[in-house]
């Protein structure tokens, strides 16, 4: 017996919201199969609040209510009826964080949980990722965000630990350079320290930079990015302006900046763990909220 189920995620990160509906298959033969269905991505930055005044402005307030309202009717017309929403590190570091929430819930009767580091890496780390790790291979999975980098070491297909740095794309951006600095430093010693035993580490991204980037790679679903394709990319990027990436390579105007300090840290991790090669499945944090859903881990 075949059975359709149809689950939302909204994901309030720091450079953007999304909206993933999946389709679960379940039949009595076969492992359950997660199928996206649509996907849903709002360019409202709050990282450039939070990471700067400490408060998420009435503007941004508002745009992200309307944003999850119009969410709540794609989610009526697509017959989701299990749903969960997530905020991340510009909800977590904003002051009027707990107050946004009770405003969210009392103007479109949605629930929205402010997720702390350690369990957004879990719930990505929950991910189909068993489907790309080799048993007996070591990975370094980086997951790059808006406001925070979450990291995760993989070995003979088992996590052996994982950790969640304040170092995402809109931060960086919004930084001094000597803090920048001084948080590089950090990440580094911990994958130095997590990975100088591990031989022939190589690296899982995931994140909207490193699923741009792969596109634009032209390479074929399941092959990996070189190091060196990946730094030739970079300079490549850091060369032009801010308007030759929109109007040469295509890229959304919230894509165009934050797209060299998220394929910086890509390439410090590459570096780091001495990995020379990258793997981008299409997962992430509301990925591992369908299935955290589905199998009652909330």
């Amino acid at each position: 017996m075949l059975e359709i189920k149809k689950y939302g995620a909204i994901d309030i990160g720091s450079n953007a919201i999304r909206l993933l509906i999946s389709n679960v298959i379940v039949s009595d033969d076969k492992e359950p199969q997660f199928k996206k269905s649509s996907l849903v991505r709002v360019p409202i930055r709050l990282g450039a609040d939070a990471f700067t005044s400490g408060i998420i402005s009435e503007q941004n307030v508002r745009r992200m209510i309307d944003a999850i309202e119009a969410f709540k009717l794609l989610m009526n017309v697509h017959g989701v009826k299990t749903y969960k929403a997530c905020a991340t590190s510009a909800m977590r570091e904003a002051k009027n964080g707990s107050e946004i929430v009770e405003k969210i819930k009392i103007q479109t009767g949605v629930k929205v949980d402010i997720i702390g580091g350690k369990e957004e890496a879990a719930i990505i780390s929950s991910t189909d990722l068993n489907q790309l790790i080799e048993g007996n291979h070591t990975y370094l999975y980086v997951d790059v965000g808006g406001g925070s980098t979450e990291i995760t070491v993989f070995t003979r297909g088992k996590i052996i630990t994982s950790k969640s740095f304040k170092i995402g794309t809109v931060r960086l951006l919004k930084n001094k350079k000597s803090t920048n600095k001084e948080i590089f430093s950090n990440v580094e010693k911990w994958i130095k320290k997590n990975t100088s035993d591990l031989k022939k580490v190589s690296l899982i991204g995931s994140g909207g930079n490193i699923n741009k980037l792969f596109k634009m790679s032209g390479r074929t679903e399941g092959k990996p990015i070189s190091y060196i394709y990946l730094n030739a990319q970079y300079q490549f990027l850091k060369q032009m302006s801010f308007d030759e990436r929109v109007s040469e390579l295509s890229l959304n105007p919230d894509r165009a900046d934050v797209i060299i300090p998220a394929t910086k840290i890509y390439l410090s991790a590459m570096k780091w763990s001495g990995a020379r090669k990258i793997y981008v499945p299409k997962i992430g944090l509301s990925d591992g909220i369908i299935k955290s859903l589905f199998y009652n881990k909330f």
